[in-house]
């Protein structure tokens, strides 16, 4: 595939410009309500510390792998909305295993992985068995599912959960200390670490980059997004295309707690963090669905959150400012890419007709 600046400019053009409207809109929203816009700004942008850098890096990697899961739906057109309650059943699953520690070190990492994939794929398998032997849309049954699946799992924390002394609340057995993973020392000052398992989610990106563009079965996925007629046309079967989709995407979402898992609780309890599923979506938007944009994306969503702790502190302005901003992004890079992607269309249409006109023109000459 040759470079091309044009496409690249295109590419880049749709989440920076979200970036700037959503800039423009928080100001004069501060503006109109009398609030210190630029001490706002110089808040956000500041430096952060060593501690809230690997904070921000590993929130990022968080948000990196649900974004990856949700974009192997967008590749179909799918709308993976479970991927709140994939994560959240499959981590689940994964603690108890780990708990046990039935195989030494990482070998009970390796378990716990695989088991989170396996549970989280088969749970997303429901949603996609679903749309594909009976018509229902994934959008409704995943939802669904989400509430399912904490059902579930506040259900198997009373059953087979622990109660610390002193407290209400119940948690999965602690994982053995010869599976717990100590983090890279990658920020210098850093109290706290990087997950180790950043490596995971770097591997996770270069595998869905491979798997999409460099595989038939990528192409596939592609082809089905794009124009399911055209898929059955070239032999793919559909079907099969979205049930495989929603399962690998379920799949991925297990992964998402592993990171933290290893690298900071240890255990499943009722205060493991929820919403990320739907912080997924936000960043595969922006990040449009590739696996470069998707990580500035993530460390930008996770940049956002940590820099609001010091907006009510330093310039008395709530932290809720942050969703202000987040939301107005998304909206904005909606509407980003639906301009940008009527630009490069009309960009095409004019060089394919000057090429006709040229090769018109270069048979008359012939002749």
């Amino acid at each position: 595939m040759n470079f091309s600046p044009r496409r690249l400019a295109l590419t880049l053009a749709a989440p920076v410009l979200a970036v700037l409207v959503a800039f423009v809109v928080t100001s004069l929203v501060l503006i109109a309500v009398g609030d210190p816009v630029a001490l706002v700004w110089e808040t956000l942008l500041s430096q952060p510390r060593p501690r809230t850098m690997v904070n921000i890096i590993n929130s990022g990697i968080t948000y990196y792998i649900a974004a990856l899961a949700v974009a192997v739906g967008f590749k179909m057109k799918l709308f993976n909305i479970g991927v709140d309650g994939q994560y959240r059943i499959a981590t689940f699953a994964a603690a108890l295993v780990a708990g046990h520690g039935w195989l030494p070190g990482p070998l009970n990492i390796v378990l716990a992985l695989l088991v989170a994939m396996l549970v989280g794929g088969l749970w997303a398998g429901i949603a996609g068995w679903l749309k594909v032997t009976r018509g229902v849309s994934e959008v409704i049954s995943t939802i669904m599912l989400n509430a399912i699946s904490g059902g579930l799992v506040a259900w198997g924390l009373r059953s087979w959960g622990q109660r610390a002394e002193g407290s209400n609340t119940r948690s999965t057995q602690e994982i053995p200390a010869s599976s717990q993973l100590e983090g890279l020392p990658l920020v210098p000052d850093a109290a706290n670490r990087v997950y180790t398992l950043l490596v995971l989610a770097v591997v996770l990106g270069v595998l869905y980059w491979f798997i999409v563009n460099r595989t038939r079965f990528g192409f596939d996925v592609r082809a089905t997004g794009e124009s399911e007629t055209a898929a059955v046309a070239s032999g793919v079967k559909v079907p099969r295309m979205v049930l495989t989709a929603m399962v690998v995407s379920g799949a991925l979402a297990g992964l998402i707690g592993m990171p933290g898992f290893f690298g900071a609780d240890h255990a499943y309890g009722m205060n493991f963090q929820s919403g990320v599923g739907f912080i997924g979506i936000g960043v595969a938007l922006l990040g449009r669905n590739h696996p470069v944009g998707i990580a500035f994306a993530a460390l930008l969503w996770s940049w956002l959150e940590k820099a609001s702790d010091g907006l009510q502190l330093r310039a008395d302005v709530s932290p809720a400012l942050v969703f202000i901003i987040q939301g107005v992004i998304l909206l904005a890079v909606v509407i980003a890419y639906e301009v940008v992607h009527r630009i490069e269309q009309r960009m095409e249409q004019r060089q394919v007709a000057r090429q006709l006109d040229a090769g018109v023109t270069t048979e008359g000459a012939s002749a």
